[in-house]
């Protein structure tokens, strides 16, 4: 039986790079795609040497052709951290919007499945809590942040345009705070920063007095729940992420004592438009996919920082 293809955007990105691993694993013949603009290729150089995967070095931005027949699309290239957005507004803007718009064509044109990352941003500084897929969010279209907030609400607006009117089979991922190894350490993101901290001696930085609240999920239980979202039957907007919620200040005494290191925490101003709570409702993910995230904090975290570790013992 023919393998079945399916091409990732992103690839070489942290979500991107474990998308293209487990998809190998599963089988697949996997068509890598990447502008390099925050992906890094040493995340998937190791996949290189393999007969099923394929390395396309483009922007999305333009005009997207793959050649032979396709399956699966599944859209990750986008800046994702604060950091890269904030310095690439108009990049985000457009990968968003015209890269989503390409991909979509392209699904539609090789009759493929197509799943879109979104994200948690979508429900701005939200009001209710925790976060159903129901809410519409509460989102700044003009503060620093809304480049990337509305540039992934458009790509779910222009991704059920494209299932109602043409009948595309598309899937949307509404994915909250995820980490693991490959994460960058200088992305601006509060774990990663954490563990970067702790492991070079520097004191960890907490913005406002750290009472706004995350929810962290292991990439492995993330990819997880992608994976079973893509082959489901569900079209709608879905939440996958951990509903465990720790304080920033709380998260930032944990990584103290976990790495035992003898720091302290030191406070910065918030930053304009910070969300106060970020907790994924995913009672569909476990009725729908029977999904539910499996890795404890400790278990991901042990994990990360060997990563975090290796990394900067060897540059």
């Amino acid at each position: 039986m023919e393998k079945k293809r399916v091409l990732i955007t992103g690839a070489a990105g942290f979500l991107g790079s474990h998308l293209c691993d487990r998809f190998i694993k599963e089988g697949y013949e996997v068509i890598g795609m990447d502008n390099l603009l925050t992906g890094r290729l040493e995340n998937i150089s190791h996949l290189f040497p393999l007969q099923d995967f394929h390395f396309y070095f483009h922007d999305v931005t333009k005009f997207v052709h793959v050649p032979g027949r396709l399956d699966y699309i599944l859209h990750f290239a986008s800046p994702a951290s604060p950091i890269d957005y904030l310095k690439m507004p108009i990049q985000t803007m457009k990968v968003g919007s015209l890269g989503t718009h390409n991909l979509l064509g392209l699904a539609k044109a090789k009759n493929a499945r197509i799943l879109i990352a979104s994200t948690s941003e979508v429900y701005g500084d939200p009001t209710v809590h925790p976060q159903p897929e129901e809410y519409w969010g509460n989102v700044n279209p003009i503060g620093p942040r809304g480049v990337y907030d509305e540039a992934k609400r458009f790509q779910e607006a222009l991704t059920m345009a494209y299932h109602t009117f043409h009948g595309l089979e598309t899937r949307i991922v509404r994915i909250f705070n995820t980490y693991g190894p490959r994460m960058r350490l200088n992305d601006g993101r509060a774990l990663p920063t954490f563990l970067r901290q702790a492991i070079e001696g520097e004191d960890l930085t907490v913005f406002g007095d750290g009472s706004q609240t995350r929810s962290f999920c292991y990439v492995d239980d993330l990819v997880e729940g992608i994976y079973r979202l893509l082959l489901s039957d569900y079209h709608l907007p879905m939440n996958i992420g951990n509903p465990q919620e720790i304080s920033i200040k709380d998260f930032a005494e944990e990584i103290i004592s976990f790495t035992g290191c003898d720091q302290k925490v030191i406070y910065e101003p918030l930053p304009k438009d910070d969300p106060k709570q970020r907790q994924p409702d995913i009672s569909k993910a476990k009725a729908i996919l029977n999904w539910e995230p499996k890795v404890s904090r400790t278990e991901g975290l042990k994990a990360t920082y060997e990563y975090f570790k290796g990394v900067i013992e060897g540059s």
